[in-house]
């Protein structure tokens, strides 16, 4: 019980969800180590993530006595609610193409302890991340090539999802447009990284053209997958600032820099249970 729990939830706001929750804790011998919580007052919804362990005898030893005691508070309040151990690592496809900066970042993090995930396996569409990822003993899941494949892929991933137990599906620059049917199949549960030039410089080379046009600010963001590219909900961004000193191959070196930090910071926190959609937003308790 060291390590305690994890609870997140999300429901319409009331007064006295905090006593509620807190009270049915506190009752029960649960000590509280970390509390954050948000009263979205535009959409009417509350949001709360608690880390806590055991303080007694009261608490039951097990998840699924730890949850009893918090369903009627549930229920009462109509919770959309997750308790998981606070060491839980959820399991991560990642999915990527030919540029592995991302995968390179993401497998870094995940092999020094840094990043709390299960990786199940990379997928591509390209081989150039099978030796990378063999180096790190994770397996390689080859997907159709073909542009006119694009429908055999998304099969594909659907199937590894399935068949790996993955929680999440990580786009680490894959650079391939999902079709609607797997995208509805996971709903906030697959994670994507752009450059944050959008919705200009759609397309190849975006950063030659941004250099053509002499841009100050280049940056990153991470988002869940919708079926509208790239725009759904954001989970984190960054930006740095350049100046006219900057070739395209140093903005190109400075925006890669930047989605791997992104993504990394993304992946953690969806993973920690600090995110939650709120209607085309997020809300991130960092």
């Amino acid at each position: 019980m060291a390590e305690g729990y994890t609870l997140a939830f999300t429901c319409r706001d009331a007064v006295g969800i905090v006593a509620a929750v807190t009270g049915a804790l506190a009752g029960n011998d649960g000590f509280i180590l970390d509390s954050q919580q948000y009263a979205d007052l535009e959409t009417g919804r509350f949001f709360m993530r608690l880390h806590f362990q055991s303080a007694g005898p009261k608490l039951p030893p097990t998840r699924d006595g730890v949850a009893a005691l918090i369903a009627p508070v549930a229920a009462q309040f109509g919770f959309d609610w997750r308790l998981v151990p606070a060491d839980h690592r959820p399991k991560m496809l990642i999915a990527a193409s030919k540029q592995l900066h991302c995968l390179h970042d993401l497998l870094y993090r995940w092999q020094t302890g840094a990043l709390p995930v299960d990786i199940a396996g990379v997928t591509a569409n390209h081989e150039d991340g099978r030796a990378l990822a063999e180096r790190h003993g994770l397996p390689f899941f080859p997907l159709p090539t073909a542009p006119a494949a694009k429908a055999e892929r998304d099969a594909e991933l659907q199937r590894l999802m399935r068949e790996t137990g993955a929680d999440y599906l990580v786009l680490a620059r894959y650079m391939q447009v999902l079709g609607a049917d797997l995208v509805q199949s996971f709903p906030g549960r697959i994670v994507n990284i752009h450059h944050s030039f959008l919705p200009g410089f759609v397309g190849a080379k975006p950063y030659h053209r941004a250099h053509d046009r002499g841009v100050k600010l280049i940056g990153a963001t991470a988002h869940f997958v919708t079926e509208e590219l790239d725009e759904g909900p954001i989970i984190e961004q960054a930006v740095e600032r350049v100046d006219h000193r900057a070739s395209v191959e140093e903005l190109i070196a400075i925006g890669r820099d930047i989605e791997a930090q992104v993504l990394s910071r993304a992946v953690a926190w969806v993973a920690q249970q600090r995110v939650f959609p709120n209607n085309g937003r997020t809300v991130v308790f960092r």
